[in-house]
């Protein structure tokens, strides 16, 4: 089987192990449930969004969806163990949609203005079957940042395990993490919690450094492509992806507090001109 074919019945066994029919499938990850069909039967390709929508309710990763393991090596750095999402069988729906509720209501509010009742009342259960799922509200936004790290992961190997030059790769991974209205900003946003809590809260710093080091080592991973590639210059690789990640990092929070002037065009303007002035090759003349 190609990697297609392998997809679509790796698909196919999570429909089989989901509770409910195939149409509940679809309407779970959001499908026209005649797309889904196509797409198991070959005749359409499943999109990069699908498929992030997909291992999202399944509680499987787009990587294991494409390559059939979690630790396959890819063009994107897989998380570090302790950063990653734990896997739900499907009988714990309940805790996903806390979860998931969770992370919105904290990229919404901040961490701080978000409490276990509301979240109970989002979900339209009590604070007792919160706490049954998560014993305290750190472990709500440890979760949260894990769920960060594996959206973040999944978007980056759907998009890109087909992108083989360095140079597109690295102006879609910056497209990627532009705080833009909707589910980016909305990561961002957590982001900024876990920034935030990290600095006063020394007990989860491990945790944020092993999710960042994730997209760190991806952008790391891409400049030694493009250099091996020619089409990067040769320089060395961890010194550009500080200052390519620091100025994303600040950009992003230019934009995400409003600061007069700042914008997503314009964050990308500023990306793209440093990557081609530091980062690219110099054209040959």
């Amino acid at each position: 089987m190609d990697v297609t074919d392998e997809l679509r019945t790796r698909v196919r066994g999570l429909i089989q192990a989901m509770p409910g029919a195939q149409r509940d499938f679809a309407a779970g990850i959001g499908l026209d449930e005649t797309k889904l069909s196509k797409a198991l039967s070959g005749a359409r390709r499943f999109s990069a969004g699908e498929l992030v929508r997909i291992a999202e309710y399944s509680g499987v990763t787009v990587n294991w969806l494409l390559n059939g393991s979690d630790e396959a090596k890819t063009v994107t750095a897989v998380p570090a163990p302790a950063a990653r999402s734990i896997r739900v069988p499907t009988d714990l729906e309940p805790r996903r949609r806390i979860l998931e509720t969770a992370w919105q209501l904290i990229a919404e509010r901040g961490y701080h203005r978000v409490r276990v009742a509301d979240i109970a009342k989002a979900c339209g259960t009590s604070t007792a079957t919160i706490h049954h799922y998560f014993p305290t509200k750190t472990e709500v936004l440890n979760e949260a940042l894990r769920r960060n790290v594996k959206l973040a992961f999944d978007r980056q190997v759907a998009e890109l395990h087909t992108v083989q030059d360095a140079r597109q790769r690295l102006l879609r991974l910056v497209e990627l993490q532009l705080p833009k209205d909707g589910l980016l900003r909305d990561e961002w946003s957590v982001w900024l919690q876990v920034w935030n809590e990290s600095a006063i809260n020394p007990k989860i710093r491990s945790l944020y450094w092993d999710s960042y080091d994730r997209w760190y080592n991806t952008i790391a991973m891409t400049i030694r492509s493009g250099q091996e590639q020619g089409v990067f210059r040769t320089q060395d690789p961890d010194k550009a992806t500080a200052q390519l990640t620091a100025l994303i990092d600040g950009l992003g929070i230019q934009v995400l507090t409003g600061r007069p002037g700042s914008s997503v065009a314009a964050m990308r303007e500023l990306l793209h001109d440093f990557i081609e002035q530091n980062i690219a090759a110099e054209p040959v003349r």
